[in-house]
């Protein structure tokens, strides 16, 4: 079973099942208010509706690798580094956990600002390894199964690489501040530390959304030379280029 499987698969448990509604309350609070014609969700590695919030009616499912999930109305596969979109296209692109699966997530961002167009928005989500989950990772990594398999990259290093593809940081946001146990009881009882890590400890939320926007570089306007224009008298006449004696 490939990653993407696997990771679907832990989404469809208790414990992804809860991580997985907070990651979409928070996108729906974020994509009602972008705007477009096309709108790519790259990487299906949740099995759910994350697009469905928003109101851009063309919506296409990327895939990132061959499963048996390659199905539905505007899927198509390609492989990360080489997107087969035209450049300049996208008004907005999510991609939800692909960074940690990816092979190389570097060129994987670069191809997601070569398509998405100049002032356009890009959603990642993303899991926070300064953390209790980036613990549990530390602990189970070894086991070689999503999530705790996947490469956690803090969020400060998410917005260094958005920085250098001259990305402008509009919000971040940080969710799940319990930590990732598996038992549902337990996880009720503990449901009160999600109230007070966004108020007292907002860095360590298990999981994170981070919002940024395409910037577009001005062109610099050739400076015309006037030294050369004739001067103008006080009394506002145009002084003659040519002298008579």
């Amino acid at each position: 079973m490939m990653a993407g499987q696997r990771l679907r698969h832990w989404f469809s448990e208790p414990l992804g099942r809860q991580l997985l509604a907070l990651e979409q309350s928070s996108i729906e609070c974020v994509l009602p208010n972008m705007f477009g014609y096309h709108i790519l969700q790259l990487g299906c590695l949740i099995d759910a509706d994350i697009l469905g919030s928003s109101r851009i009616s063309h919506k296409i499912l990327l895939q990132l690798e061959q499963d048996d999930k390659n199905k539905g109305a505007g899927a198509f596969i390609c492989a990360g580094d080489s997107l087969a979109i035209l450049s300049n296209c996208m008004d907005v692109i999510v991609m939800p956990h692909v960074l940690e699966f990816a092979a190389n997530p570097h060129k994987l961002l670069r191809e997601a600002e070569r398509v998405l167009i100049g002032e356009g928005h890009i959603l990642i989500l993303g899991f926070n390894p300064w953390s209790l989950w980036g613990v549990w990772r530390l602990l189970l990594a070894w086991r070689e199964k999503p999530p705790w398999s996947g490469h956690f990259y803090g969020s400060a290093r998410i917005k260094d690489w958005l920085s250098l593809l001259d990305f402008e940081i509009l919000q971040t946001q940080r969710f799940f501040f319990r930590p990732p146990l598996r038992k549902n009881n337990i996880m009720q009882k503990l449901n009160f530390l999600e109230y007070l890590g966004k108020y007292c400890w907002p860095f360590f939320g298990g999981a994170y959304l981070i919002v940024a926007k395409k910037r577009v570089i001005p062109l610099t306007p050739t400076k015309l030379n006037w030294s050369s224009r004739r001067k103008v008298i006080v009394a506002g006449i145009a002084e003659p280029g040519i002298r008579l004696p």
